[in-house]
């Protein structure tokens, strides 16, 4: 695509290389825009000559149609597309979600040189309406090859990008403590109700008990009989790993074991487990503290029933400092 000066009355159909103002600064037509015959008059009556323009070349695609066909291929779930001024498509996302990010995808995309991917963080939350992505080109036009080289590996690899619903989920919380499971739920139950709040939900139900290890499994017996769709055990005691009596009620129930110990500050001392597919999540210290801490990294993604595995969770180093 090459630029170059053309008179205002050969200029239809040609695209803007420059933006071009009004003598007293208001912006009369944007660069990148295609010249109608309505654009065409409206420049002679403010007494143009000239404008630069381009045009496509064989094999280029405009930098509109690359970035919606890029932002089509690229997502998948609650989000929608809109285009923007200046080779910009913006993806929004259209209920509460959390966003699933494919970051190595993401980082082949982004090593072209004519069309780039912004996107929210890997497990972030997203209510309604929220901006997640940008899809950017370089200005005007994309080589056509290059565009269908990135929307081939998008559909080989993808979906680059998820916003995955969070659907009314059904928490469950069991309030722990070695003398009396009601001290647990007074220390904690406020601080909860806050963090389950940012994510636009609340404690389906919730139990307390001491943690001695019949009462502790009869206990999460009952949890699970709910059918909730992730189970928070906020325990006032740092657990010593598997085997202390929350893991071991946890292993007789019939639960995997996950992961323990994440490269997260505060909230190294996590501890998941599955029950067939329910999470089971323990978080020594982090249920007092409204501050960030690692239950704010992995509840968006639980919440949307997603299942993160104990690869995902040793990945989180990276940014893993909070505070």
């Amino acid at each position: 695509m090459k630029a170059q000066p053309i008179d205002v009355r050969f200029s239809l159909g040609r695209i803007l290389c420059c933006t071009i103002f009004k003598p007293g600064g208001k912006k009369l037509l944007s660069k990148g825009h295609l010249l109608s015959e309505e654009d065409v008059r409206l420049l002679e009556t403010e007494g143009m000559n000239q404008v630069w323009v381009t045009q496509l070349e064989d094999g280029e695609v405009g930098e509109d149609n690359a970035v919606l066909q890029v932002a089509s291929d690229m997502g998948c779930g609650a989000l929608e597309t809109k285009l923007s001024a200046g080779g910009r498509a913006n993806l929004f996302a259209t209920e509460d979600c959390c966003l699933l990010i494919d970051e190595d995808l993401l980082r082949q995309i982004n090593c072209t040189a004519q069309v780039v991917i912004a996107t929210g963080l890997n497990y972030s939350y997203a209510k309604a309406g929220q901006r997640i992505a940008t899809v950017k080109s370089a200005p005007f036009a994309v080589a056509q090859s290059q565009l269908e080289a990135v929307s081939s590996i998008i559909r080989e690899r993808g979906p680059l990008l998820q916003a995955r619903p969070v659907r009314k989920p059904a928490v469950a919380v069991l309030y722990s403590d070695a003398v009396s499971g009601d001290r647990a739920k007074q220390l904690f139950e406020n601080i909860m109700r806050q963090r389950l709040e940012n994510f636009s939900t609340a404690a389906a139900f919730s139990l307390s008990c001491v943690e001695e290890p019949q009462q502790m499994k009869r206990t999460l017996q009952h949890l699970f009989k709910m059918k909730p769709t992730l189970v928070l055990v906020a325990t006032t005691t740092a657990p010593s790993g598997p085997e202390d009596v929350i893991g071991r009620a946890l292993d007789e129930l019939g639960c995997h074991l996950e992961r323990f110990l994440v490269p997260v500050e505060p909230g190294n001392l996590l501890m998941m487990h599955y029950k067939d597919e329910v999470p089971v999540v323990t978080a020594p210290g982090c249920y007092r503290s409204a501050k960030p801490n690692v239950l704010d990294l992995i509840l968006p993604p639980l919440l949307a029933r997603y299942r993160i595995s104990g690869w995902e969770l040793a990945s989180l180093g990276h940014g893993g400092l909070l505070g």
